[in-house]
C-alpha cells in the first residue's frame, strides 16, 4: 500500500522481488543499486540470517519524478529469502507491497522450485487478504545465460497459464540483461495502478 506524505509531497511505493532460492533476486537488486545515481538512492541494506538474506534499499527514479503530478515518487525495493524455512520473513516483507517481480530460475532443474515458490507467493498474499491478480506484477525468467534453460514458452506454460498474460522479461541478472527493463515495467504498472485507484 503506497505511503503518501502530503507534507513532503512524496509517494513511496514498495516493490518486492520474490522467487526460489538463488534465482537472482539479490543480483537484480545489486545491479539496480549499482546503476542508480548516488544522490538518488539509499544504502543497500542486508538483513542476514545464517543462510539467507533480505535486501532493501530505496531510490528516487529520475525519469518518473513527474509521474504523479505535484508529488515526488520514491521506490522501496525488497527481496525475500528464497528458502521455505524463512516463510515468516517472506510474509513480513510482502506486507503492504505495491508491486511484485517474480524472479524464476530458467534452468530445467529448477522448475519444481519455481512452481513451489509461485504457489507460496499466492498463499502468503492470501494470508494478508491480497490476491496476485489484484496487484501489479511481472514475471522475470532469469539465468538465460546458462546452457540448460527451458524455453520461455515452457516457463509461460508453467507459471503464466500457457499464454503470455502476465508481462514477462528474459534476463541474465548477473550480466545486467533485462534487469532495468523488468524494473521499469513493474514501476509503470505500480504507478498506473495507483492513479487508477485515486
Amino acid at each position: 500500500m503506497a505511503l503518501v506524505n502530503y507534507a513532503k509531497k512524496e509517494i513511496q511505493f514498495k516493490i518486492v522481488y520474490y522467487g526460489p532460492g538463488l534465482c537472482g533476486k539479490t543480483t537484480n537488486l545489486q545491479m539496480i543499486h549499482d546503476r542508480v545515481p548516488g544522490r538518488a538512492k539509499g544504502s543497500l541494506t542486508s538483513l542476514a540470517t545464517s543462510q539467507d538474506r533480505t535486501l532493501f534499499f530505496d531510490f528516487l527514479p529520475l525519469h518518473t519524478i513527474d509521474a504523479i503530478e505535484g508529488f515526488v515518487v520514491k521506490f522501496q525495493m525488497y527481496t525475500v529469502p528464497g528458502q521455505v524455512k524463512y516463510n515468516s520473513t517472506r510474509r513480513l516483507v510482502l506486507r503492504n507491497c505495491d508491486g511484485i517481480v517474480f524472479c524464476a530460475d530458467s534452468q530445467w532443474s529448477k522448475m519444481e522450485e519455481n512452481v513451489e515458490s509461485w504457489e507460496n507467493l499466492r498463499s502468503n498474499l492470501a494470508l494478508q487478504n491480497d490476491r496476485l491478480e489484484d496487484m501489479p506484477h511481472i514475471l522475470q525468467y532469469n539465468k538465460r545465460d546458462l546452457p540448460s534453460t527451458a524455453p520461455p514458452e515452457y516457463l509461460d506454460f508453467v507459471l503464466n497459464n500457457g499464454e503470455v498474460k502476465i508481462p514477462r522479461f528474459l534476463s541474465s541478472a548477473v550480466n545486467g540483461v533485462g534487469v532495468v527493463e523488468t524494473l521499469n515495467a513493474v514501476a509503470k504498472l505500480v504507478i498506473r495502478d495507483f492513479i487508477d485507484k485515486h
